[in-house]
């Protein structure tokens, strides 16, 4: 079961995180139009947090509901 948590996270993850850092430099750029460096780098701290936030609840839920399935 920790291998299914494992390949979910690496899967899911990395796409919440292109989305999060999608949406985020998006908003980002049009309210600091003049530092489209400041908007990446928010965008990317961003990103980062929600590929980590995603990955622990995917193998926390998996681990969660293994434990809860009959053997």
């Amino acid at each position: 079961m920790t291998g299914l948590a494992l390949l979910l996270a690496l899967v899911f993850s990395p796409v919440a995180a292109l989305s999060a850092y999608l949406i985020t430099y998006g908003e980002y750029k049009k309210h600091f139009p003049e530092d489209p460096k400041r908007a990446r780098k928010f965008a990317l701290n961003f990103a980062l947090s929600t590929m980590i936030f995603f990955a622990v609840l995917i193998i926390l839920a998996v681990l969660i509901i293994g434990r809860m399935m009959p053997k």
